[in-house]
């Protein structure tokens, strides 16, 4: 959950607990009969059958290292140089351990067409104001929105652990836009493309990712899944 931030600003982080990401984002407008967090127990095909089907979007919580870092930079050079479907709702992270909060967004800002957002709501008047900006100005909306920055406060003393400033984890959504499989971390220059993805695939797909970056952290049980599911 920490940033490399362009900004003072800095949050506590928000716990990796699906309880508490549905109330934050039943309470901001996302319709509780339309979409849910679960959580991903493992990422064996048994325990990925328990997940609630359809699968919207997925977030990864893993642990930030030295090499990671590292990576990221490398990372960033390449993503400057390729396009990406102009659908992708993307925005960069400028608050420090904001990433929960940047990554239900990127879920939701992904996923407007599959479920119904209260008119009105914060969700609705946020995604319709930064639905032209670019990805830094909508991370600098989204700095200077007191109500958010109040809900994310309220879902953090939500969290069954005390929450500390100095966390050493990160969130980042996988979500399927225009039949491709996209990375979305707020940290990162932009969106990462994992190849071809379907909706009815995108659990799967987005599993063959995640176990490459627990596959480099072979010394840590400090991952996290949680899956965003459409409720029918």
């Amino acid at each position: 959950m920490a940033t490399e931030s362009s900004s003072a600003k800095r949050w506590l982080p928000l716990e990796a607990n699906p309880e508490v990401m549905n109330q934050f984002l039943w309470g901001l407008g996302l319709s509780p009969d339309a979409a849910e967090c679960n959580d991903v127990f493992g990422l064996d095909d048994e325990l990925l059958e328990m997940v609630p089907k359809p699968v919207l979007a997925v977030l990864f919580l893993y642990p930030i290292t030295k090499k990671s870092e590292e990576e990221r930079i490398e990372q960033d050079k390449e993503i400057k140089d390729k396009v990406h479907s102009d659908k992708v709702y993307f925005m960069k992270q400028t608050v420090g351990n904001a990433c929960g909060t940047i990554g239900l967004l990127h879920a939701i800002g992904n996923i407007t067409s599959e479920i119904k957002l209260s008119e009105g709501s914060f969700l609705d008047k946020f995604f319709k104001s930064t639905a032209n900006m670019t990805p830094m100005e909508r991370a600098r909306f989204l700095e200077n929105d007191s109500q958010i920055e109040d809900a994310h406060s309220v879902a953090v003393t939500a969290g069954e652990t005390p929450a500390t400033d100095d966390a050493d984890t990160h969130f980042i959504c996988l979500a399927c836009v225009d039949g491709e499989l996209y990375e979305l971390d707020g940290r990162k220059a932009g969106p990462i493309s994992h190849g071809a993805s379907s909706p009815a695939t995108l659990l799967k797909d987005a599993t063959k990712v995640m176990k490459k970056f627990i596959d480099k952290n072979p010394d840590t049980l400090n991952f996290n899944v949680i899956a965003i599911s459409k409720r029918t």
